[in-house]
């Protein structure tokens, strides 16, 4: 299974942005940006240079690949997913990264970050209408109930997880999902809607990225 292990912190900050790659540390003054709101490398701190049209695509679609997790040949397979689809292509790329389980896994609480989401599915600890998945891609469908596996460890973490995300952020706040934090479970209500994508990309920029 093809996974990106190139350091976390240095991919938010070759973005110039917060990617959340890091779960709880990104909430903190540790974070890697806030100390060093510069680009990686052995020149030093000589700041982001002006872009050009191409570069400002290119930041955009990578921005995009890393805040999912996800490599460049599947995120071109999405992209080709979106445009055989009705409706706008940009919203449509967010619909299907969206859907994928270890991203609902991530919106749920179950775990601080994607990358910890991706591990839950890929051991197994997920269940989906009560048989277990582990594949992170799989696609949620309407009527899907996510759980998580009744082991007591697996239990215990993903309980102290949705108390620390509570406190951070409100990334459950999502019409399309319905969290019962009683029995650690999540229903799919409906597709992703327009008003509970991520608003933080361009998504012409991708786009156009795609169709040169």
């Amino acid at each position: 299974m093809a996974r990106d292990l190139s350091p976390k912190c240095k991919q938010c900050r070759r973005e110039g942005r917060k990617l959340f790659l890091k779960g709880e540390r990104c909430y903190t003054s540790k974070c890697a940006l806030t100390r060093r709101k510069y680009p990686p490398g052995f020149h030093g701190p000589k700041g982001y240079p002006r872009q050009s049209e191409y570069s400002l695509e290119l930041r955009q679609k990578q921005q995009l690949r890393r805040f999912y997790g996800i490599l460049e040949a599947q995120l071109k397979n999405y992209f080709e997913k979106a445009k055989k689809q009705q409706g706008d292509i940009g919203e449509n790329l967010l619909c299907l990264l969206e859907e994928r389980l270890d991203n609902v896994v991530w919106r749920a609480g179950f775990a601080i970050s994607r990358r910890e989401a991706r591990q839950l599915v890929n051991h197994g600890n997920i269940l989906v209408n009560e048989r277990r998945v582990d594949i992170p891609s799989y696609q949620v469908k309407v009527g899907d109930l996510v759980k998580v596996k009744p082991k007591q460890r697996i239990v215990k973490k993903v309980k102290q997880n949705i108390e620390k995300v509570l406190s951070l952020d409100e990334r459950s706040k999502v019409s399309w999902l319905s969290l019962d934090k009683d029995n650690l479970e999540v229903k799919v209500l409906s597709q992703p809607k327009p008003e509970d994508l991520p608003k933080d990309f361009n998504l012409r920029l991708i786009v156009q990225f795609y169709s040169r």
